[in-house]
């Protein structure tokens, strides 16, 4: 039942990054559910060995790095998707920041409500 309510909460979350920044665009919710999945997926899967393989940038940037490799995550889940559309690097960039705080808000939304 979580992780039904986190994904249907992810695709809200992707609708509201598009209505607040214009370089993302999502076509419906149903593309963002879609969207939703794959940034999941690209996130659980991809992102852990492009960490480890940019470790010693991220360490020099001081982890800074890691905006970088979220931003790439979203740029490329809205490449392998019809449905979502950013407008270049610098929209992935923000559009990724907008939906990692949205993200962290979701989870501790979920927690306080499965945790009782």
């Amino acid at each position: 039942m979580k992780l039904i309510v986190k994904w249907l909460l992810s695709a809200a979350a992707l609708l509201l990054v598009a209505y607040i920044y214009s370089g993302v665009v999502v076509s419906s919710f149903t593309s963002a559910l879609i969207a939703a999945a794959v940034l999941g997926a690209l996130n659980t899967v991809l992102r852990p060995v492009l960490v480890l393989l940019t470790l010693p940038v991220t360490l020099v940037t001081l982890g800074l790095f890691l905006f970088v490799i979220n931003a790439l995550m979203f740029w490329a889940a809205a490449s392998l998707i019809g449905g979502l559309q950013v407008t270049g690097f610098f929209a992935a960039l923000v559009g990724s920041l907008i939906y990692s705080v949205l993200q962290l808000a979701i989870d501790a939304f979920l927690e306080r409500l499965f945790s009782q």
